[in-house]
């Protein structure tokens, strides 16, 4: 698989770039792996992170009671939302998204079993686990690099997702 993050896109390796892509810059390549895993935050809540599977998007050993969804692919049969985040940016609405993921952090902390989605489970939904990392109560600074070791190296796919948690956690600190 092919994905850009300056084009916006994403393709299977050898075809053509799904909206043209643009060959003046490198294209990097990644093996694509799906995620349906368990992450365990700094505070011991459980949150699973999954990416969507075209094939069987909704298969899995135990329904969520919730899903907060990053991508509109995700229309799952039990309680799910929606948060406007385009792939490979940020939210525009950066208080929307901390409301929901703030709402997300208390249904798992009341031992509901929820989820947090995107496309590919890397970059929106690595920053979002970053973020709940955050307001589980590890470190903005180094809340890239936990989600990198705790859930995938591949995690937060842009500097602007980066720069995204870095200013979630100044919010976080100054709402404390």
């Amino acid at each position: 698989m092919v994905a850009c993050a300056e084009c916006g896109v994403y393709w299977d390796a050898g075809a053509e770039p799904a909206g043209g892509g643009d060959d003046e810059h490198a294209h990097p390549v990644f093996e694509a792996h799906r995620h349906l895993d368990l992450v365990v935050l700094p505070d011991g809540t459980g949150v699973t992170a999954a990416s969507f599977d075209p094939a069987a998007p909704y298969a899995r050993a135990g329904v969520p009671d919730y899903g907060l969804y990053l991508d509109r692919r995700w229309q799952p049969p039990w309680d799910h939302g929606h948060a406007d985040w385009p792939d490979f940016g940020v939210p525009a609405d950066a208080a929307a998204v901390t409301g929901a993921l703030r709402a997300v952090l208390e249904r798992a902390r009341a031992r509901q079993r929820v989820e947090v989605g995107c496309l590919g489970g890397h970059g929106r939904t690595g920053t979002a686990l970053a973020c709940l990392a955050v307001l589980a109560g590890h470190p903005a600074p180094d809340a890239v690099a936990w989600v990198r070791s705790g859930y995938c190296a591949k995690a937060v796919e842009t500097p602007g997702q980066e720069a995204f948690i870095a200013a979630f956690g100044q919010a976080a600190d100054e709402r404390r």
